[in-house]
């Protein structure tokens, strides 16, 4: 996720004046909340980390549609988008396995 955000920044500096200090800012934040959600679940019990991987997932979701509209809105070009999205897209399928792997794991049948 650090590195997608270091990604990001770098790009986030070449934003349109328009979007960088509004949408930009907005994924931006939703970027280093995402981060403070993961490194909390991973430092918790097995039993405390579902809410956590949850709000990590969220915010990668909303994360999602804000840069694909950056991208409609061609303040965000193509060879980005696709790097962007493709790094994000295989986190949210990380933060996926590991939220089944808790529903798992907590489950009363075990």
């Amino acid at each position: 996720m650090k590195e997608v955000y270091l990604l990001w920044y770098e790009y986030h500096k070449t934003l349109p004046k328009t979007h960088r200090y509004t949408l930009g800012q907005k994924i931006d934040n939703l970027f280093t909340d995402a981060i403070e959600a993961i490194t909390a679940a991973s430092f918790l019990t097995k039993c405390e980390k579902l809410p956590y991987i949850k709000r990590a997932t969220q915010k990668i979701d909303t994360l999602k549609v804000f840069l694909l509209i950056l991208w409609e809105t061609k303040s965000l070009d193509n060879k980005k988008y696709i790097v962007l999205s493709t790094k994000i897209d295989e986190i949210g399928k990380m933060l996926g396995g590991w939220n089944g792997q808790l529903i798992k794991q907590n489950s009363p049948n075990k």
